[in-house]
């Protein structure tokens, strides 16, 4: 089964659409709180615990966790690992290569840590993406249109009379073949979103919801037409009141709610 088949069954099945960030960020913690590698170890597998049958995927920043090195990786390894294919994962990794080099990303990412997905930085063209795509159960989601103020400085500059950001989209659907490519889709913008949605029908993981102010309901019904668009929730969520586990499954819930009703009422 192709990665794209596998994330729209996933999502019928457990009724979501939703993905949890678990960018866990020791400033954001109360200070009652285990801040120790260990006590992060705990906290996020009490998270995955209390919401792995709302959520469809968890999306790992690896940034959070490389910030400690060695221990940092070894514990986005078990993190995975403790997932257990009970949730989709994505590897937010933004890597970005050619050659060689993307082969042992791709190695890295899917064997070595054992991610269903990751995010990839196209700037370098196809040879960036091509290596990540060759198994058809794995997926990878092109940076395409990003939720940042500064994404308008490349994104949104024009070649052969088409924005940066159109021309990637085109690009990620010639290099479909195998029905495991996805877009990143910011939800920032979303006048510019019902314009890549009119270009493919490749799923979207949506970032910029919550705490970077994305508009759910326009992301929701632009992004689910024809397709499947994945809502990112991150600190929303995981720091969800006082880092209580009862407020993250409730904001979890709430999320999940909102986005199956819109997708609903879209119908």
């Amino acid at each position: 089964m192709t990665f794209n088949d596998t994330l729209m069954n996933l999502s019928k099945d457990k009724e979501s659409k939703l993905c949890i960030g678990l960018d866990i960020d020791s400033d954001r913690m109360p200070n009652t709180m285990d801040k120790s590698l260990l006590g992060l170890q705990r906290y996020i597998e009490d998270i995955i615990d209390s919401t792995s049958n709302i959520c469809l995927a968890y999306k790992l920043n690896m940034a959070f966790y490389e910030r400690y090195g060695s221990k940092g990786y070894a514990l986005m390894e078990k993190i995975v690992e403790y997932i257990d294919n009970r949730n989709l994962t994505i590897a937010d990794g933004k890597r970005g290569d050619i050659g060689n080099t993307t082969k042992k990303y791709a190695l890295s990412i899917f064997e070595s840590i054992g991610f269903n997905s990751i995010t990839v930085s196209p700037y370098m063209g196809s040879d960036s993406i091509i290596p990540f795509i060759q198994d058809k159960s794995k997926g990878v989601f092109v940076l395409c249109l990003t939720s940042n103020t500064s994404a308008k400085d490349i994104q949104f500059k024009k070649a052969d009379n088409k924005t940066i950001y159109q021309n990637i989209a085109e690009l990620c659907s010639e290099l479909n073949n195998n029905n495991n490519i996805g877009l990143v889709v910011g939800a920032t913008n979303p006048e510019f979103m019902k314009n890549i949605r009119d270009l493919n029908n490749l799923p979207w993981l949506i970032p910029g919801i919550g705490a970077q102010g994305g508009d759910l309901e326009q992301s929701v019904q632009i992004s689910n037409q024809n397709s499947i668009g994945l809502i990112n929730v991150s600190r929303a969520i995981i720091f969800a009141g006082d880092c209580n586990l009862n407020d993250v499954q409730n904001a979890a819930i709430s999320f999940n709610n909102q986005i199956n009703l819109m997708v609903d009422n879209e119908k």
